[in-house]
């Protein structure tokens, strides 16, 4: 093992956990806010990919603008989701809720094959290109942006819910929906709230992995690492999606990069059900007790 090697390994490790914090933030934010486990976080991924190309490449639309495009879509989805799809489904059991979850999950991917087909489409770069010197490493300008990005987008969240009065009304309605309601917070609009940022959130992970691999069917592949980060981190810790996404993006990684690509993709999953094992509720999740 060499330092330039070890260099490279982390910085993509960095770049992919902090991708998947952003789509792991999504699933916490639902999970938080309604108690619902959306198993179609994977898709919200994939559409932002392709919202972010189709307005891009095929609308030909200046960057700032598809992005903003790409924002009032995501948006638009969460609302609609949680409106028609989960609204009437309130009161039900939480395996129904969570069924649903998965046929929204084939429907989105269904509708996706059925506009763009499955075959992956290349987008012009979006991030600067290029390589950049680190202790002796040549480092893709493209992941230490995606670094770069992923951070900013992370701490503007982490705002949001201390400093807004919308996000202050999310963090009340997730700790105690009762009290939040003799408040006079309106728990439909936290709910769609939480689903809009989710799909957001998930919007802006896809649009930066479409950038450093391409837009593909794929992309649910790796939305499927949001359970292991989510998991690890705890379902209900916005701090242990960050925690969680950077043990899962170095851990691939270092495996694939020290022992067997093959392997590295399973790791995740071994993590999920040792730290399930282990520490049911996550590195940061809240320990619940239920008495009978």
């Amino acid at each position: 093992m060499n330092v330039e090697t070890l260099t490279t390994l982390t910085v993509y490790g960095l770049a992919d956990g902090a991708v998947l914090a952003l789509a792991a933030l999504g699933f916490v934010l639902i999970y938080k806010a309604t108690q619902v486990i959306n198993f179609a976080q994977g898709e919200f991924l994939l559409i932002g990919g392709y919202t972010f190309y189709a307005a891009f490449v095929l609308f030909g639309l200046p960057t700032t603008v598809a992005v903003l495009f790409g924002v009032v879509v995501a948006v638009a989805l969460g609302v609609v989701v949680e409106r028609f799809v989960l609204r009437p489904l309130v009161g039900e059991s939480a395996i129904s809720v969570i069924m649903v979850t998965v046929g929204l999950a084939a429907v989105l991917r269904g509708v996706m094959q059925l506009i763009f087909g499955v075959q992956a489409r290349q987008m012009p770069a979006v991030l600067p290109a290029g390589t950049v010197e680190v202790l002796g490493a040549r480092l893709p300008l493209n992941r230490l942006l995606v670094l770069v990005v992923a951070a900013v987008v992370l701490i503007a969240f982490a705002l949001f819910f201390r400093r807004s009065r919308h996000g202050v009304a999310m963090r009340a309605v997730a700790d105690d929906q009762q009290a939040a309601l003799t408040m006079g917070i309106s728990a439909r609009r936290v709910f769609a709230m939480s689903w809009a940022l989710a799909a957001v959130s998930a919007l802006v992970a896809g649009v930066l992995l479409a950038d450093i691999t391409a837009v593909t069917p794929d992309l649910v592949s790796f939305g499927l690492l949001v359970f292991p980060v989510v998991i690890l981190g705890g379902l209900d810790s916005v701090a242990g999606t960050i925690v969680g996404g950077i043990i899962i993006g170095l851990s691939e990684q270092f495996v694939s990069g020290f022992y067997d690509p093959g392997f590295a993709q399973i790791v995740p999953f071994i993590l999920l059900v040792v730290i399930l094992m282990v520490r049911p509720y996550g590195l940061f999740g809240q320990v619940r007790i239920e008495r009978v």
